[in-house]
Order: structure tokens, then C-alpha cells, then sequence
């Protein structure tokens, strides 16, 4: 149903955050500044040749092929769920790619024809074609439909992958777009729906008006039929914010009951402010909050901190009455919906028609819980879904109250449930084949020991059979920032690349997350940063003490600001690995700020423009870290030029100033494929063969 965290902002893994005082001028001693300039003729012809000295090394090894097919056929199955969501005209809505449709089709089908097992679907968009028409390496970035009919929707395209995108109105009955339409063109911008004639739309409107964090800070209102710079200016950030953006809150029949302004002052807060006759007025939510959605009146709200004025707790859910909060906000008063112990968290939140489903997890494992509005507080049941699972919270129908869940673990392929939240009735709709075999494989989940004593959830997937010996080639995957939770899931292609072919697999829960709620995100922040890589080394030396493995056979993985981890790996434990995949990566900290949307992130890890913090932020720095005469294990560094939101400048100079060390290392650099490494599914496909193969030569051979 509808979302409103951030509105389309950003996505939670633009890992944007504080923007403050001034971005500091480049290290003066780093004679690698100029491979910040993402596509001069310098730089590409620097990375040009990294791919050709690296690649063969990979592509050469009589596994590349095999795993490269392998991958491929996983990414192009047809018989893939294709996961669906509700759409206003009664329809299912779909995005699917295949070999045929290597950029993707948007594509409809009816609920009695997705039961089937070869339902029939109808075209809306095919981006293949639109593609090839008007000679552009478009890559889809979803649809932005007008409901309550979803007829008419924002499609957002982007060049190759960049979070750069333009929009364009298409019409979903003609399946064409709109002449003389809604067309934004390129930019980092938002757009959403405030009437059939009306956009709220925040971009670059010239000079000022972007944030030191390359996104957009003046929210206009813009016209059907007038010129985009004739738009009327609705709100004001400054530059100093991450972003803002404007959504309507909408009832289930697609009326809207108030237009909103979210302005980010950082990833982690937020200022709310209603629109009103009289213009905007700020409402009293503390800044670490998130506004769910609208049900039956109700407006909820997720909190990350502490509201001791209505005794809410870090982690709680909540929700005000939206006629009384608009009335008179600093009168209103919310009720609380539910409170998380430590061992829990709030993995999901979605709405139907009438009531509020939520996705709770404890110790990193799921189940889903109904709640109903009442007038004396709210009701809830669990939903009869799997144990011991992820569960994910799909698309919710706005006519009723059924829902679409997955359900899946490491080992068990994804299951497609359609739930109804009114009667509690759950079926399983779709269920996707086995892509590897699993049968001699086990799953087990333990806790490491971390340098302050905090007990580090993780999961093992190894084989049932495994000789306890410190042999076993061994992959570590984590990424312990901004609040995002490792929870368990079906990887096809692990499996197949890497399970079956004798691997195990981990994934560590480390602090930087949410696998406990708000409280693990934080403990792992700023001058605190160090917490999180004590978690994941006490990880891989709980693996080698366990005699899993041994630091001959372990690998280890992460990619954006688990590729910072990896790096931080390499610098400070290089003695625990000997495979390190470094994928799209933060690694000149000292220099972040200035690079790519770094300023946006300084509320994760500090600002190394300040004197104390850049101390701490020096502390781990891989880049300036990296030192002479140090036994580091061989990496495999990974980026996209087109990556616009992590600097590609970062790994490439990781790279630059190991060879001028004497190390040896592997670097793939893709043309495209955005922040993803990977445009389509083609370059899916290659990547994961070079990941794989490079740590079957590291930890295998």
C-alpha cells in the first residue's frame, strides 16, 4: 500500500545522513586526487587498464564460464517468482527481466491468472524497446501511480544505473506516455502525486538549491501545462540538510487527507511539517521518528529515539489521531500500538484497507502481526506463517485487507503468501524452485563475543557433514550501518556458486544494523564506529576457534558501507583473511564529505572536517591505513563509474595505492550499473562469476 518514510527521497541505502559545516579540501599529500573526476579521460583510461590486467587473472580460470552460465540462468529462470502488487485498477503489477527482457518489462495480470502456473500478462512498458527507440542505456527506477485508479504514473529512468533519474507521466490505459505530459528531466529529485494536475516535486531549481549532499532542498508545486520553472515554491531547507520532499497522506479511497513536507535534516532525522492554508506548520514528532502511513484515521509513526513528553520508548510504535493532531498538534496525544523488548524489532510496516501489519523480528527471526484500531487502543493476532523465517511484507490491497508476505531462509527457496489481515487466512500462492541442492546443508545460528562483551548474533549455513578441522572455505558476508537488518534469505546464486560447491556461508548480525531496533543502529555511531568492526572480527575469530574454518579459508564479503567494513578488515585484521570482496565502497574517509553524496553521511560516521571527530574517523580510515611491509591477503575491489552515490574515486584509489605499495590485488570496475555494480542482468551475471571465482581461487585452491 502506501509508504511514507522519506517519501521517495531516497532509499534507505542511499545511506544519506548529517550534512554540516564546511566539506574539507582534499588530503594535500594524495597524489590520487585526479581519480576523483568519475569520467575524465584520465581516470577511464586508468580504469580501463585495472580491467584489463585484472579480469583475464578471473575470466581465464575454467570456473569463470561455468559459474558465469550458472548465474545467468538463476537471474533469467522464467519460473522465478515474479513477486506482485496490487494495483488501482483491479489488476497485479509486476517488473520482470529475463533474457529476453535483459532491461525489464512492466507488465499486469489478474489475481485468477497469477494462481496459474503460467499466468497470462499484458504489456504496460517495455524498457528494451524504449530503450532501443530512443538510443539510451535506460535502466527502470519504478513508477509513482496517482490513486486512487493508478492510471496515470511518474515513471523514473535513469542513465545506466545512476540514482540520478528523469521522470516522465506514461499512461497506464493507452500505455503510452502522456503527450504533453509531466516530464522532469535528469536530476537527483523527488516526485509525488498531489492532484491529478498538481506535482510536488523538489530538484535542482539552479544555484542554492541543492544540498552540500547533491540532493534537493526547495519543495515546489508544479502545474499541469506550465513550464517547470514557473513551479510554486512550497517550503525551504538549507544546504546543510540531506534532502526534502513532500508526499499526501491519502485515505484508503485514494482521498487525500493531508499533504506533509519531510525535511532531513539527516538520515536519522527529521523535521514534519503539515501544509496548510496558512502555509507550513511543524509538527511536534521528535526528530528521530518516521511517519508508516494512514489507517483508519490514525497516523503511524515509528520512533528511534526516546518521547519521555508521551512516555514512548526508543522502538516504539505509535500513532496519533490525524483529525486531532491537525486540529491543534501540540494537544494531540498518541497511543501506543506495540513496544519491542531488547531482543526485538520492527522489520516492516505495511497497511491494507483497514488495518496495520507488521513484521516483528526477535533474534533475527520473523512472524507477522495483524493490528486493529479501536476506539479504546488496538487489538492484534499473528498471522499462521512459517517459523524460523524472514518474513517479508509485500504489496497491501487498499479495497481490502489482504496482503501479499514472503517467506524464506537460507536454505528454503521463497514461498509467496497471500494473506487476508480481516480473517487471518494465509495461502501460499507461489512457491519458487530449488536452485541448488540443499539437502546435505543445515543452518544453525550462534553468538560471538565482542570486545566489550556484548553478545553477536550469526548464522552458519555449512554442510550437515562438516569436518570440524579448520578447513572448510568459508565466506563472512555483514554490513553493520545505518539501521539495516541482515536477515536471513534464499541466495540462489550463493548456493549454487558457493554452497554446493563445498563453501559455507555466514552472515553476522554486528552492531550498525537493526537486527535489535534503533539502539544497535546507535551503539554502533561516530566516535562508536569501532564497535562495529570489533563485532565483526570477533565473528571470524569465533569461526576459527569454533574450527570452522582458519584464516587460510576465510573469505569475506560486503558491499557500499560494507564495503567500508572490508576495508577496515584489510587494514586492521589482514591476519584473520585471505579473500576480501570490496564491493562499491566508502574508503577515504578523511575525504568522504567531498566526494560523491558523502556529505550526506557524516551522521553515521562523524565529520572529518571537525579536529575531534576527524581523529576518530583517522582511526579507521583504510585509505590512510593502508601501510608498507604488512601481509595483507590479495582483494578483490569492485565499483561502478556510474555509481552516484558512493564515489567510484574511492575504490579506485584503493587500488592505486596498493600497487604503489607492491601489493597484489583484483579490480573490476563496470561502465555502468549504477550504485547495484550491475545496469542489468547480463552484468549481474559477470559479477557474481568474478566475485565467485576469485574466492574459489583464494580459499579453495
Amino acid at each position: 500500500m502506501r509508504s511514507y518514510l522519506l517519501a521517495a527521497a531516497m532509499s534507505l541505502t542511499a545511506l544519506t545522513a548529517f550534512a554540516a559545516p564546511p566539506v574539507p579540501p582534499p588530503t594535500a599529500e594524495d597524489p590520487y586526487t585526479w581519480m576523483e573526476e568519475i569520467e575524465g579521460d584520465r581516470a577511464m583510461a586508468w580504469a580501463r587498464a585495472e580491467n584489463a590486467a585484472s579480469l583475464p587473472t578471473l575470466q581465464s580460470d575454467p570456473r569463470y564460464a561455468g559459474m558465469r552460465a550458472e548465474a545467468l540462468t538463476i537471474l533469467q529462470a522464467r519460473d522465478r517468482i515474479a513477486g506482485v502488487s496490487f494495483s488501482g485498477d483491479g489488476k497485479l503489477s509486476n517488473f520482470w527481466q529475463d533474457a529476453t527482457h535483459v532491461r525489464g518489462i512492466w507488465r499486469k495480470t489478474t489475481l485468477d491468472s497469477y494462481r496459474t502456473a503460467e499466468p497470462v500478462w499484458e504489456t504496460v512498458l517495455d524498457i528494451d524497446a524504449l530503450a532501443k527507440s530512443e538510443g539510451k542505456n535506460w535502466v527502470y527506477k519504478g513508477a509513482s501511480c496517482l490513486a486512487p485508479e493508478d492510471r496515470y504514473c511518474l515513471v523514473s529512468l535513469s542513465d545506466g544505473g545512476k540514482d540520478a533519474v528523469v521522470y516522465r507521466e506514461f499512461d497506464t490505459v493507452t500505455k503510452t506516455f502522456v503527450t504533453g505530459g509531466f516530464e522532469a528531466p535528469e536530476g537527483k529529485q523527488n516526485v509525488g502525486w498531489l492532484d491529478k494536475d498538481t506535482l510536488l516535486i523538489a530538484r535542482d531549481w539552479g544555484p542554492g538549491t541543492m544540498t552540500r549532499s547533491s540532493y534537493p532542498f526547495v519543495l515546489k508545486a508544479w502545474k499541469r501545462g506550465t513550464p517547470l520553472a514557473e513551479a510554486t515554491e512550497l517550503f525551504r531547507g538549507t544546504d546543510e540538510d540531506v534532502s526534502v520532499s513532500g508526499y499526501v497522506l491519502r485515505d484508503a479511497d485514494g482521498k487525500a487527507q493531508a499533504t506533509m513536507i519531510n525535511r532531513a535534516v539527516s538520515f536519522f532525522e527529521s523535521e514534519t511539517y503539515l501544509v496548510t492554508d496558512k502555509g507550513p506548520v511543524k509538527l511536534p514528532f521528535p526528530l528521530k521518528s518516521s511517519i508508516q502511513g494512514l489507517v483508519q484515521g490514525r497516523l503511524v509513526f515509528s520512533l528511534e529515539q526516546d518521547w519521555d513528553a508521551h512516555g514512548l520508548k526508543q522502538g516504539d510504535l505509535a500513532a496519533f489521531d490525524l483529525v486531532a493532531l491537525k486540529a491543534a498538534p501540540d494537544k494531540a496525544h498518541p497511543t501506543l500500538i506495540l513496544r519491542p523488548t531488547a531482543r526485538q524489532s520492527i522489520e516492516g510496516v505495511t497497511i491494507s484497507r483497514n488495518r496495520l501489519i507488521i513484521a516483528l523480528f526477535e533474534d533475527v527471526k520473523g512472524k507477522a502481526l495483524v493490528f486493529t484500531p479501536a476506539a479504546d487502543g488496538w487489538s492484534s493476532r499473528a498471522l499462521d506463517l512459517p517459523g524460523n523465517a524472514t518474513i517479508g511484507l509485500g504489496s497491501a490491497s487498499d479495497t481490502d485487507d489482504r496482503l501479499f508476505v514472503s517467506v524464506t531462509n537460507y536454505l528454503t527457496p521463497t514461498t509467496y503468501w497471500l494473506a487476508d489481515a480481516a480473517s487471518g487466512k494465509v495461502e501460499t500462492i507461489k512457491a519458487s524452485p530449488a536452485r541448488f541442492n540443499a539437502d546435505g546443508h543445515v543452518v544453525e545460528q550462534f553468538f560471538a563475543t565482542s570486545k566489550d562483551g556484548t553478545k553477536v548474533p550469526y548464522f552458519v549455513v555449512r554442510p550437515k557433514d562438516l569436518k570440524y578441522d579448520g578447513q572448510a572455505p568459508t565466506l563472512l558476508y555483514a554490513y553493520g550501518g545505518f539501521q539495516v537488518s541482515m536477515t536471513p534469505g534464499y541466495s540462489a546464486t550463493v548456493g549454487k556458486l558457493w554452497l554446493e560447491r563445498g563453501g559455507v556461508y555466514v552472515v553476522a548480525n554486528i552492531r550498525g544494523g537493526g537486527e535489535y531496533g534503533p539502539a544497535w543502529h546507535q551503539a554502533g555511531l561516530k566516535a562508536n564506529r569501532q564497535k562495529v568492526y570489533d563485532d565483526f572480527f570477533a565473528v571470524s575469530q569465533d569461526l576459527i576457534d569454533r574450527k570452522i574454518t582458519s584464516p587460510r579459508r576465510l573469505g569475506v564479503m560486503g558491499g557500499s558501507n560494507g564495503g567500508l567494513l572490508m576495508g577496515v578488515a584489510l587494514t586492521q585484521r589482514p591476519d584473520l583473511y585471505n579473500a576480501i570482496v570490496i564491493q562499491v565502497p566508502l574508503l577515504d574517509m578523511l575525504n568522504y564529505t567531498r566526494m560523491g553524496a558523502g556529505a550526506s553521511w557524516v551522521g553515521e560516521y562523524g565529520d572529518p572536517a571537525r579536529p575531534e571527530e576527524r581523529a576518530w574517523i583517522a582511526a579507521y580510515d583504510p585509505y590512510s591505513n593502508l601501510k608498507a611491509g604488512r601481509k595483507y591477503p590479495k582483494a578483490f575491489i569492485e565499483t561502478s563509474t556510474k555509481d552516484d552515490r558512493v564515489h567510484p574515486g574511492h575504490a579506485r584509489k584503493l587500488a592505486a595505492r596498493l600497487k604503489e605499495l607492491g601489493y597484489d590485488y583484483v579490480y573490476y570496475e563496470n561502465i555502468d550499473g549504477g550504485h547495484s555494480a550491475a545496469a542489468n542482468l547480463e552484468e549481474s551475471a559477470t559479477r557474481y562469476a568474478l566475485e565467485f571465482t576469485y574466492l574459489s581461487q583464494q580459499l579453495m585452491d
